[in-house]
C-alpha cells in the first residue's frame, strides 16, 4: 500500500511539472512582414462564355397556301437560286376547275345583275310617273340590289381562285442557297390549319451570325460591339471571330436557367461554318492595354498600429473627407503610411484599374503577413519532469 501510495504521489507531481513546463517555457519571436505592390500598367480583361448555334443571317421558309399534290420540282438540296426562279409546281388541274366553275358562275352574276339593273331603271321611271305601285318598286329594288351583291361575291370569288392558282406555281422570293427541301414529287400537303414548308433558302451562307445563349449572371456585361472569338467541333484549331451585333430583351428558361440570346457577326469568306453548327463562345466584356492597376486586396487593407509599431512602421495623416465613389488605399513613404484616396475602374481577376489617386511607381500596402518560427521536427519536447523509460539513456 505504501509503495502504491508513493508512485501515485510521483505522477501527480510530474503532470503538475509538465504543465508548468508547457506554460512557461520560452517562445520565439513572431515575424512580421509588410507587403507590398507598386502600381503596374498591364492589359487588363474580362470575358464570358457561352454555347450558341451558327445560322444564316437571312433564312426564308417557303411553302404553300394551298392544298394539293406536289407535281413537279425544280430545286434541290445546296442548289443555289434566284429572286422569282421556279422551285416547285402543284397539281393545278382541281385549280383550274375551281376557276372555270368562278368564271361561269361570274357571267351568270353578270348577266343577271344586267338584267335586274335594266328591270329596276324601267320600273322606277314608272314609279315616278305613279303608274306602278311602291310594291313592285319595292320588290324591283330587293332584286336588283340582291343581283348586284351576287355578283360582287362571284367578283371577289374569282380573285380567290386566280390567287390560289397562282399559288400554285412556288418561286424563290431571294437569291440564295437551298438549304432544306421537306416534299417530294407526288407528295399531297395540307394548308387547311398551318402553311406546310417546303423549302428553307439561306440568303448569304459567307456572312453568317451565331446566336449565343449567355446567363443572366453575366448577361449585364454583354454590349453591342464587343469582340467575339469562337469555335466549332469541326475545326478545333481555327479560332473564328465576330462583333455582338444584338442583345434579345426576351428570356429563355429552361430547368429554371434563365438565358438571353446575343447574336453574333461571324464572317464566312471560306464557306467553313455551316448552319445548325454549335459555336462555343467567348465574348470579351473588357479589353484594356497599358492601365495602371494594383492588387484589389490593397483596397481592402487596415492598418494595425500596434503590429505596425512592432516593425518600426507609423501612420500618417488621414487621406481627408471620403467622397462618394473614392476609395482608400495606403502608400509606404519611408518609415511612413500613408493614406491615399483613389478612383477605382475595370476589375479584372485579382487587379483593379486606377484612374485617379496614384502614379505610376507609386507601393501601396496589400497586407501584414505574421509568421511564427517551425518547431524542429527532429524530436518531440519532452518535459524533464517526465520519467524516462527503463533503458532509454542508453547509448
Amino acid at each position: 500500500m505504501k509503495r502504491r501510495n508513493i508512485f501515485a504521489a510521483t505522477a501527480a507531481l510530474a503532470v503538475v511539472g509538465c504543465g508548468l513546463w508547457l506554460a512557461l517555457r520560452p517562445r520565439g519571436g513572431e515575424q512580421i512582414r509588410l507587403e507590398t505592390a507598386p502600381v503596374s500598367r498591364i492589359a487588363l480583361s474580362n470575358s464570358v462564355t457561352a454555347t450558341g448555334t451558327v445560322e444564316p443571317v437571312t433564312q426564308v421558309e417557303i411553302g404553300t397556301q394551298v392544298s394539293g399534290i406536289i407535281a413537279r420540282l425544280y430545286a434541290d438540296y445546296n442548289d443555289r437560286v434566284h429572286a422569282g426562279q421556279l422551285i416547285a409546281e402543284m397539281d393545278k388541274e382541281t385549280l383550274q376547275a375551281e376557276l372555270e366553275s368562278s368564271e361561269a358562275q361570274l357571267a351568270s352574276s353578270k348577266t343577271e345583275y344586267d338584267y335586274q339593273t335594266k328591270n329596276f331603271a324601267r320600273t322606277r321611271g314608272l314609279h315616278e310617273k305613279e303608274l306602278v305601285s311602291d310594291a313592285e318598286y319595292d320588290e324591283a329594288l330587293y332584286l336588283y340590289e340582291k343581283a348586284r351583291n351576287a355578283y360582287l361575291q362571284s367578283q371577289a370569288a374569282m380573285v380567290k381562285v386566280k390567287r390560289n392558282l397562282g399559288y400554285a406555281t412556288i418561286t424563290s422570293p431571294i437569291d440564295g442557297v437551298v438549304i432544306s427541301r421537306a416534299v417530294e414529287e407526288g407528295q399531297t400537303v395540307a394548308a387547311g390549319f398551318s402553311t406546310p414548308t417546303l423549302f428553307t433558302i439561306a440568303a448569304d451562307l459567307t456572312q453568317m451570325q451565331v446566336v449565343a445563349d449567355v446567363d443572366e449572371a453575366d448577361i449585364g456585361q454583354v454590349s453591342e460591339g464587343q469582340r467575339v472569338a469562337f469555335s466549332v467541333d469541326a475545326y478545333p484549331d481555327d479560332t473564328f471571330e465576330g462583333v455582338v451585333e444584338q442583345v434579345r430583351l426576351e428570356a429563355t428558361v429552361e430547368s429554371n436557367v434563365v438565358t438571353y440570346e446575343v447574336v453574333i457577326t461571324a464572317p464566312n469568306p471560306d464557306l467553313k461554318l455551316k448552319p445548325g453548327m454549335t459555336a462555343n463562345v467567348t465574348v470579351f466584356t473588357l479589353e484594356k492595354e497599358d492601365a495602371p492597376a494594383i492588387p484589389t486586396r490593397a483596397l481592402r487593407f487596415v492598418p494595425d498600429e500596434e503590429l505596425l509599431a512592432r516593425i518600426d512602421l507609423r501612420l500618417g495623416a488621414a487621406a481627408g473627407e471620403h467622397c462618394p465613389g473614392l476609395r482608400e488605399v495606403w502608400i509606404r513613404r519611408g518609415d511612413e503610411l500613408l493614406p491615399r484616396l483613389v478612383e477605382t475602374g475595370a476589375v479584372s481577376g485579382d487587379m483593379t484599374e486606377i484612374l485617379e489617386g496614384l502614379s505610376e511607381g507609386d507601393t501601396v500596402v496589400t497586407g501584414l503577413a505574421v509568421a511564427r518560427p517551425e518547431v524542429a521536427a527532429s524530436a518531440p519536447e519532452r518535459s524533464p519532469f517526465m520519467p524516462q523509460r527503463p533503458g532509454s539513456n542508453k547509448r
